[in-house]
């Protein structure tokens, strides 16, 4: 992911409700499955999109976090 991709997912995340958050980590979940599938097959998708697959998931959950926190504060 490029940096202004990042900087508009970033912006996605910030926008959306808890809801639509664990909707996203689901859809990224799936897609690092299968990511792993195909490897596993021997398909050998690119090599840059596990790593992606993976930061992507760990920003969904830093924001989920990060609302959570926020939450707790009020």
């Amino acid at each position: 992911m490029k940096l202004g991709h990042i900087k508009q997912f970033r912006e996605k995340l910030a926008k959306s409700s808890p809801a639509e958050l664990a909707d996203e980590l689901v859809k990224l979940r799936k897609e690092q499955f299968a990511l792993r599938l195909q490897r596993a097959t021997g398909q050998a998708p690119k090599p840059d999109q596990f790593g992606a697959a993976r930061r992507n998931i760990a920003r969904v959950k830093t924001a989920l976090r990060e609302r959570k926190a926020a939450g707790e504060k009020k």
